[in-house]
């Protein structure tokens, strides 16, 4: 015969209503019963049924929602939220989209409801569109948002990650190795990771007494491909600046592969930064100064958020007060960036 949840109540000596609290990973209920519920667990080689508690409706996965095609920051974002939900007994399920569809709402919501998802964590650029968190709000999703921002707000709960900060950091460490020409090349700016990062920069020069350049100044994409083609116009100007400050790990390869190819070197001809230390900021050489974004703990504190959410929703129909949480990236200095040459 199947065992079954009363089995390892008996065991235990607990309630069922115990031994289904603990096997949900529920709040509130105290070590000892926990272990004895565990044991019991184990002992009886007990499998919960996950169809029958579909059907009663106590949805136990998290969504992951993103249109972004930069797959180390993908993986680091993955990895942060599965750790969370081990811990606490959820399920990941992961939904590329894009997010310009005009159907985008219909298809989360399609989704939420077809993979019994108890909430959402919303990375850029859909955690930025004010009309899409209000449309899902409205249809009652509970959601967690991944911002770039000085500061939380209010919408929802949200963990705000302060590019600007960090971009004045980046910015600062280059003129005080004597750059006053400094370039700065965006990526996309549908997500506003790459306006605080160009405000921060701007800042910088402006605390600095130093003169903002229109000519030095590009827009583009996250890629490879946008360094290189923006890098070619920086570097083949009359005055070409002394330094380089990417608005990403992929943009700044690409402008060091074109400054290899232009025969310049880094940093005794150019100094280049990115930004977020991945792979490509190690793999590189020189290896490129950069600002190391903590993308797993980011990604796991906001699904921590969210499960928290989740269960005092479930508890209190007085609503639930939002969280914001906030990470600065840090400046990591390596051998792409050096002193202006005189």
């Amino acid at each position: 015969m199947k065992t079954t949840i009363k089995d390892v109540a008996k065991l235990a000596g607990v309630s069922f209503k115990t031994v289904s609290r603990v096997i949900n990973h529920e709040p509130n209920v105290a070590p000892k019963l926990q272990e004895q519920v565990w044991a019991a667990v184990k002992e009886l080689n007990y499998q919960p049924n996950r169809s029958a508690r579909l059907l009663r409706g106590t949805a136990s996965s998290l969504g992951l929602i993103y249109d972004n095609p930069n797959s180390h920051y993908i993986i680091e974002l993955q990895n942060g939220i599965l750790k969370e939900c081990h811990k606490h007994g959820f399920e990941l399920i992961i939904h590329p989209c894009e997010a310009t569809s005009k159907d985008i709402v219909d298809e989360i919501l399609s989704m939420t409801q077809r993979s019994q998802v108890a909430g959402l964590v919303l990375t850029p650029p859909l955690s930025e569109m004010p009309e899409v968190i209000d449309q899902l709000q409205q249809a009652g999703v509970v959601l967690v948002r991944i911002i770039s921002a000085q500061q939380a707000d209010t919408i929802s709960s949200c963990v705000f990650i302060d590019d600007h900060r960090a971009a004045y950091q980046i910015t600062q460490h280059l003129i005080d190795l004597g750059h006053k020409d400094i370039a700065f090349l965006g990526g996309d700016i549908d997500h506003r990771s790459s306006l605080e990062r160009k405000d921060g920069y701007l800042k910088a020069l402006e605390d600095n007494k130093l003169d903002a350049k229109a000519e030095l100044i590009l827009d583009g994409h996250y890629s490879f491909e946008s360094g290189v083609a923006n890098s070619e116009i920086l570097l083949q100007q009359d005055k070409r600046p002394s330094a380089i400050f990417a608005c990403n790990d992929e943009i700044a390869a690409g402008t060091l592969f074109t400054a290899r190819r232009l025969g310049l070197e880094v940093p005794s001809d150019l100094s280049i930064a990115g930004f977020e230390d991945s792979p490509f900021s190690r793999q590189s050489w020189p290896q490129l100064t950069t600002s190391q974004q903590a993308g797993q703990e980011i990604a796991q504190k906001a699904a921590g958020i969210l499960i928290d959410e989740i269960r005092q929703r479930k508890k209190s129909k007085q609503g639930y007060a939002w969280q914001g949480y906030g990470f600065c990236p840090q400046l990591v200095e390596r051998d792409s960036t050096g002193p202006k040459s005189t």
